[in-house]
């Protein structure tokens, strides 16, 4: 379902990655699933734990001192687990996916991403399964989808959205992916990089449709490039920022901007404190305090 014409012109390193992800699954042999029945209406946050997730942040669940109003806003913060990556290398040994995952769970993410694809990125199907279980949190499940078998994997590994990426299909391609997904509960997160990306979701309605900061042939990160491209994103869509969010500075600049949740991945993997890093990541501030009496 990738398609040629629409891959034409991607950075080499997403084409080095579709490339190795086609070998492995033509050498897997396990046999195509059943279709679902495909649909073409967006899911609701009434039918998806992930959507209700990024609608109604949890936060971390702290309660204000006596005689204290509390009025924190908190941020949808979707916090990542990977073990590696082709920019940052093999991450084994000194990531426990399992403990991160139980700690973004307990200090205020709504959601957590789990980067599943093998050869680059360290990832698996079994590495989401078991960070949902222990983490409790509903899950995306990040692949660069070329099979249909990865859709049927990532809905029995418990995931509860999946990524396609714009650039590795053409607006047919992510429709045809969009419907496949939501027959399996599954809601689509779209990965759009630039104009053209956006260009291929036109007079379709999308639940998440997300804008990464990273650009994939430099490798160099930009907030702006987020800011910039967010009033050409659907209107009806959540809205997620993807990459290169440092601290809550940066999440308090694109909300202010529109954003609607924010993807936090090498910021918490590699921080002294991940904890202290993920409550200053989920917390907007205050509206207002002062004491009630």
């Amino acid at each position: 379902m990738t398609s040629g014409a629409a891959t034409r012109g991607v950075p080499d390193v997403l084409a080095r990655i579709v490339a190795a992800r086609r070998r492995r699954l033509a050498a897997d042999l396990s046999p195509p699933p059943s279709r679902p029945a495909e649909r073409e209406a967006p899911l609701t946050a009434a039918e998806n734990r992930f959507l209700a997730a990024l609608a109604a942040p949890p936060g971390p669940a702290a309660a204000p001192a006596a005689g204290q109003r509390s009025e924190t806003r908190w941020a949808a913060v979707i916090a990542e687990v990977k073990m590696g990556s082709p920019r940052i290398g093999s991450l084994a040994g000194r990531v426990d996916p399992e403990a991160q995952a139980r700690l973004y769970a307990e200090h205020g993410a709504a959601a957590l991403s789990v980067v599943v694809e093998p050869d680059h990125f360290g990832g698996s199907y079994e590495l989401l399964a078991r960070c949902r279980a222990a983490s409790g949190l509903p899950a995306i499940a990040k692949d660069f989808l070329v099979d249909e078998r990865q859709l049927a994997w990532a809905a029995a590994a418990g995931a509860d959205a999946v990524l396609l990426v714009a650039a590795l299909h053409t607006a047919a391609g992510l429709a045809r992916w969009a419907r496949r997904a939501r027959g399996l509960g599954l809601a689509p997160l779209v990965e759009t990089h630039d104009r053209d990306d956006l260009a291929k979701l036109a007079g379709a309605a999308w639940e998440l449709v997300g804008v990464n900061n990273r650009d994939l042939r430099t490798f160099e990160v930009d907030l702006g490039h987020s800011i910039e491209r967010l009033p050409e994103l659907p209107a009806a869509a959540c809205k997620v920022a993807e990459s290169g969010i440092r601290d809550g500075a940066d999440v308090a600049r694109l909300a202010a901007a529109g954003f609607d949740a924010f993807l936090v991945g090498e910021s918490l993997l590699f921080a002294d404190d991940p904890a202290a890093k993920l409550r200053d990541l989920v917390s907007l501030g205050a509206g207002g305090g002062g004491s009630d009496g």
